[in-house]
């Protein structure tokens, strides 16, 4: 027994379907793992050896930019090092 002709047609939408979202499946995996090796190869920042933090100060957060550190302190301060250690900048945040 044949289907009848609107069920033929949703037969194939829901084949058309299947098919368009096993090749975007498989797209979006190959996208990821050809980028994701890309990812890992660049390398963490590097802090120097000799940067030292004044006396009672403790870290909040790090960020690094091009030829300096920066460190925001507990006390709410930033410090501004360059890439030898030296301080730079002492700023403070006003609440």
């Amino acid at each position: 027994m044949a289907l009848p002709p609107s069920l033929r047609l949703l037969k194939w939408l829901v084949i058309v379907l299947t098919i368009t979202l096993i090749c975007g499946l498989i797209t979006v995996v190959a996208l990821i793992v050809t980028r994701m090796p890309q990812a890992f190869a660049t390398q963490a920042p590097i802090v120097p050896e000799n940067l030292v933090l004044p006396q009672g100060t403790k870290a909040a957060a790090v960020t690094f930019g091009k030829g300096w550190v920066a460190v925001v302190t507990e006390d709410d301060r930033i410090l501004v090092f360059g890439t030898d250690g030296t301080l730079r900048q002492d700023i403070s945040i006003a609440p």
